[in-house]
């Protein structure tokens, strides 16, 4: 927390710390997701906005 402005109200400092500490907690408790099983390969569809299979591209 050493980059959070000195101007901040004690409870945005507060604040602050507390949502770092809660990232931090989910951090160390997050598990890996399970590898998918007869998915696609290449970039996810769903980030890149369209679907292809066989070389053909379908947007939703």
């Amino acid at each position: 927390m050493s980059d959070t402005p000195k101007d901040l109200p004690p409870a945005a400092r507060r604040a602050l710390a507390e949502a770092e500490e809660r990232r931090r907690k989910q951090m160390a408790e997050a598990k890996p997701l399970p590898k998918e099983l007869g998915g696609r390969d290449g970039p996810e569809p769903v980030r890149f906005g369209d679907w292809e299979k066989k070389g053909i591209a379908i947007d939703f």
